[in-house]
């Protein structure tokens, strides 16, 4: 039940941040606006690791860290904010549920994971469920580009990748994976201001999005999403980006005050049943419930 609650709040901070990239990415443009991201994440978990007394090691893990960086945080980061000068922020988020897929796609070749047929159910379920959430919203003729609808794809398929190489990488820790991985995507992304300069617009409201993307979205998400491939797996974590969405379109109802459709309801329904169906929630509650009647 904690993983599941974990699952909902991560959500909730990541759906939240696709609309900080769309607010931030035209003012600063995407190479600074995700620098400035991750390197706020990477000085707030320097604060959480020291009060915690945990130490990445950076030197000791260096390639470890710069292989998770680059998958994990870099470049998605970078795909999704380039994407965000074209895209909206709830296609952004939609965009980002196929995650999932790849992720059973590359445990199933690679790993020799058995998909199942439960899994494939809820993977499935999730789709379906997306897919009614933008049916209504989605029109051909407003020209969305067909190269930032890739980028976000090969940022979904990125973050598949950082999941799954977690089952092979050395065991580091949660908070050491997550703040040594930002500090990594740092030093990667860095590069990319010298060469690719941009004329920065900076003022006073760009700074509290600016913090709340790097310090909440980031630094205490990233902790809380490694938690969660440490106690679910690196397909049920993944299984958040469903629910990305669905938060997607609540704040746009709670801040924006977007209207509510029946697709929203309907689309929420079926990708919450996807998400019981990947994590397991569904067959675990039944077994509890099983021996519950036979205990009796």
């Amino acid at each position: 039940m904690k993983s599941i609650l974990g699952l909902l709040l991560l959500a909730a901070i990541w759906g939240g941040s696709f609309l900080f990239i769309r607010i931030l990415v035209t003012d600063l443009g995407p190479i600074l606006l995700m620098e400035l991201r991750v390197l706020l994440g990477a000085l707030f978990l320097c604060v959480v690791g020291g009060l915690l007394k945990q130490q990445p090691q950076l030197w000791h893990y260096k390639k470890h860290y710069l292989i998770l960086g680059c998958f994990n945080s870099a470049l998605p980061f970078l795909l999704f904010a380039y994407a965000a000068q074209t895209l909206n922020a709830s296609l952004l988020a939609i965009l980002n549920s196929t995650a999932p897929f790849w992720g059973v796609l590359i445990g199933a070749i690679y790993f020799k994971d058995k998909m199942g047929k439960v899994r494939i159910l809820g993977c499935l379920l999730g789709l379906l469920g997306v897919i009614t959430l933008v049916w209504a919203d989605i029109d051909v003729s407003t020209g969305y580009s067909a190269g930032a609808i890739c980028a976000t794809l090969g940022a979904t398929l990125s973050y598949a990748i950082a999941s799954h190489y977690t089952k092979l990488a050395p065991d580091c820790g949660t908070l050491n994976n997550a703040h040594g991985s930002l500090w990594g995507s740092v030093i990667l992304i860095f590069p990319l201001l010298l060469l690719f300069p941009y004329d920065v617009t900076f003022n006073a409201d760009t700074l509290w999005p600016v913090l709340l993307l790097g310090v909440v979205c980031t630094g205490a998400a990233y902790i809380l999403y490694f938690k969660l491939i440490a106690t679910m797996g690196a397909q049920s974590a993944l299984s958040v980006t469903f629910l990305i969405p669905l938060f997607g379109m609540l704040w746009g109802y709670l801040v924006l005050g977007e209207i509510l459709t029946r697709y929203t309801v309907v689309g929420g329904i079926l990708i919450l049943t996807g998400v019981g169906f990947v994590t397991g929630m569904f067959s675990q509650a039944w077994q509890n419930l099983q021996g519950k009647y036979a205990s009796d």
